[in-house]
């Protein structure tokens, strides 16, 4: 293999790994908003409805279910970002 051919290899791996770098940030914001949606539905049923108790506890498993979400996605981001930046 030329010198040419192994510095255009090189550029490919550096492109691969910067879209995978950047679906990663992609897929973390997706989870963001998910998690961001589900919390504040739950927040908005709590607040609203505060005398109907089913409601109120609809509304705190959405709260919970968005930290959850939240979480994964963190977790997730941080596991690819570490495996695809790893030195060696």
């Amino acid at each position: 293999m030329t010198d040419h051919e192994q510095a255009a290899e090189s550029r490919k791996d550096d492109l691969a790994l910067v879209r995978t770098d950047l679906a990663n940030e992609r897929t973390l914001l997706a989870y963001s908003r998910t998690s961001l949606m589900m919390a504040a539905t739950g927040v908005t049923l709590v607040k609203f409805f505060p005398e109907v108790l089913r409601i109120r506890l609809i509304g705190w498993a959405l709260v919970a279910v968005g930290v959850t979400i939240g979480t994964v996605g963190v977790t997730r981001f941080v596991n690819l970002h570490r495996r695809l930046h790893r030195s060696g």
